[in-house]
């Protein structure tokens, strides 16, 4: 086979990745549920999820919509998102998604790349008990993706104006005789697009295959995940997110989604368990901030719910602190099976996930997954013994990889992206620490790495330990290589309600770190702010934050269209101007 990124599979098949799941088709049987803040929990059976993308295939195709051509949705984690996927992957064409909490310059850049033929969107949604208009967005969206974009609108907000030039979604609906078919492509042939965080540049499109995908998956949800068909599978996702397309993938096994759209803590932080309570849940996935947060609210599941058909409790985003394992097995239930697992939108699975037959162990990840060739080297190029930490690279390719990157006819993107350090060799950017029984611990991000006197540090590390502390609600750590050799290392932190910082709490912190780390990982200082810059798919922004700490102008040093909060940044910028001056420090 071609060296990475340049393998071939299966030349000369053909495949369909929602012919696939509809393999699964029982007429009066749920193919999901759904729920969101305005909605209470609801089925929606097989032959109506079969009529109804029959039928938005079928306006597709008289639109022109065929193999190649793509599909855009600014749309929540709604029904009509699964049709629109379905139908769209049905004809060959080619989808893609952002949630509606993306800003105007974020779902831009993301789109204008891909020129869609179709562009799905809503008036829009709820969040927090709040109604959000995006009409004002939606217009600016359709003028940059210019005439040539058809609009459908779905007016998923009942009580908010329709949106001007689109074709309703009703309209989409009334084909009813249309007969579902599905074109069978080659098996590379594309069936999303995804896109990197894009928090210094614009976003990268990320092409994924049907055969790939279709594999993976499979073989994820199988062997990884343990999903059954009938069983009911949740993951706490928006269609921003890789988790998404994965959550719906568990049709592919036989299983029932159950979506949800909303804040996991409206109106409380009960509600995704009560939600799992009423479905009758097997396997609940969610992240690792959102269980840490549970356990910093005092909110109980075991408490206030009957979770007998749970079985897994899945956690991606970040690394697990072991305090979060003791938080499951003591307030969630006992005899689950928690499964951390890290993966990524590169490859729209996991490399490294759950084992049915190996024991948890807090703290770590269970194995490396089946196909997924990963070793942990160091600077040289060269694996490290078990036990320590180096770079997390793949050295074999995987059916997942991308197919490629959008208007990248040579690769360069691709190349430059995860083959740039060691040829041939996909370097995935995470410090690993892979264990003598093959377990692993993932220490975060190696371009967020903090270099001290020569030791690098994950700034995971650091997180996992400042996790203990019942009073900090979230925390950022840098550190910043000045001029002759200096280091300048500080950590923000957002207290919780009716805390402040004194000098007792950094106190707290020093020693926390001090006697769990090492005095290494004592910041430089502790500075409290009120909130951290996160990605929309919630992750840290280290890097953003490092560089303007670095003096770097906030254009070059992050895309404000990819941050869920970016008016979080304004407080780096003071700082750097008022508090420190970094070249002379």
């Amino acid at each position: 086979a071609d060296p990475m990124p340049h393998t071939t599979w299966f030349t000369g098949s053909s495949i369909n990745y929602a012919g696939h799941i509809f393999k699964n088709y029982r007429p009066k049987s749920t193919a999901f549920y759904h729920q969101n803040e305005q909605a209470e929990l609801t089925p929606i059976n097989w032959l109506t999820l079969k009529k109804r993308t029959a039928s938005l295939a079928q306006w597709l195709r008289n639109q022109g919509v065929g193999p190649g051509d793509r599909v855009a949705a600014y749309i929540p984690n709604i029904p009509e998102a699964v049709i629109g996927f379905l139908a769209t992957a049905s004809l060959g064409a080619i989808w893609s998604s952002c949630s509606p909490d993306f800003g105007v310059q974020g779902v831009v850049e993301r789109f204008q790349q891909i020129q869609p033929k179709v562009f799905i969107t809503v008036n829009g949604y709820s969040y927090g008990g709040k109604i959000i208009n995006r009409a004002q967005e939606v217009a600016l969206i359709q003028k940059a993706l210019g005439p040539q974009t058809i609009s459908v609108a779905i007016p998923f907000i009942e009580s908010l104006p329709p949106i001007l030039h689109a074709h309703t979604w009703q309209s989409t609906q009334n084909q009813l005789q249309s007969k579902l078919t599905f074109k069978s492509v080659p098996f590379d042939h594309p069936l999303y697009i995804l896109y990197s965080s894009g928090t210094t540049g614009i976003p990268k499109a990320i092409i994924h295959g049907h055969g790939g995908l279709l594999l993976e998956h499979l073989k994820y949800l199988t062997f990884h995940n343990d999903v059954r068909a009938g069983e009911r599978f949740f993951w706490y996702t928006t269609t921003g997110w890789m988790m998404w397309n994965f959550l719906i993938a568990s049709m592919l096994v036989g299983a029932v989604p159950v979506l949800y759209e909303g804040s996991p803590a409206y109106p409380d932080l009960q509600v995704l368990w009560r939600l799992a309570h009423n479905v009758k849940l097997h396997h609940f996935g969610t992240s690792s901030p959102y269980i840490m947060a549970l356990k910093k609210a005092l909110v109980f599941p075991n408490t206030f719910t009957q979770l007998r058909s749970l079985r897994s409790i899945g956690s991606t985003g970040s690394p697990l602190p072991p305090e979060g394992y003791d938080f499951v097995y003591q307030h969630v239930k006992k005899n689950v099976w928690l499964s951390s697992m890290s993966g990524g939108t590169d490859v729209c699975t996991a490399w490294v996930g759950g084992h049915p037959y190996k024991p948890v162990v807090a703290g770590e990840i269970q194995t490396r997954c089946l196909g997924c060739a990963m070793e942990s080297w160091n600077d040289d190029g060269q694996p490290v013994p078990p036990g320590e930490v180096g770079e997390m690279v793949v050295t074999q390719p995987m059916p997942s990889m991308p197919v490629g990157f959008w208007n990248d006819p040579d690769k360069k993107k691709y190349l430059d992206s995860y083959f740039d350090v060691f040829p041939g060799v996909w370097r995935h950017g995470d410090w690993i620490r892979i264990l003598p029984e093959g377990s692993l611990v993932i220490l975060g991000r190696s371009d967020a790495t903090l270099n001290r006197q020569g030791v690098r540090i994950g700034t995971a590390e650091i997180y996992r330990a400042l996790e203990t502390l019942p009073w900090l609600k979230d925390s950022l750590i840098v550190n910043l290589e000045l001029a002759g050799g200096q280091h300048y290392m500080p950590l923000f932190v957002v207290m919780m309600p009716g805390y402040q910082l004194d000098a007792a709490k950094k106190n707290e912190v020093v020693t926390t770190l001090r006697s769990q780390c090492s005095p290494r990982h004592v910041p430089d200082a502790i500075v409290e702010t009120l909130d951290l810059p996160y990605t929309i798919s919630g992750k840290k922004l280290e890097a953003p934050v490092k560089k303007i700490l670095l003096g770097f102008p906030i254009s070059k040093a992050a895309n404000q269209g990819a941050i869920r909060n970016p008016d979080a940044l304004q407080f780096f910028i003071d700082y750097r101007q008022t508090v420190i001056d970094i070249e002379n420090s």
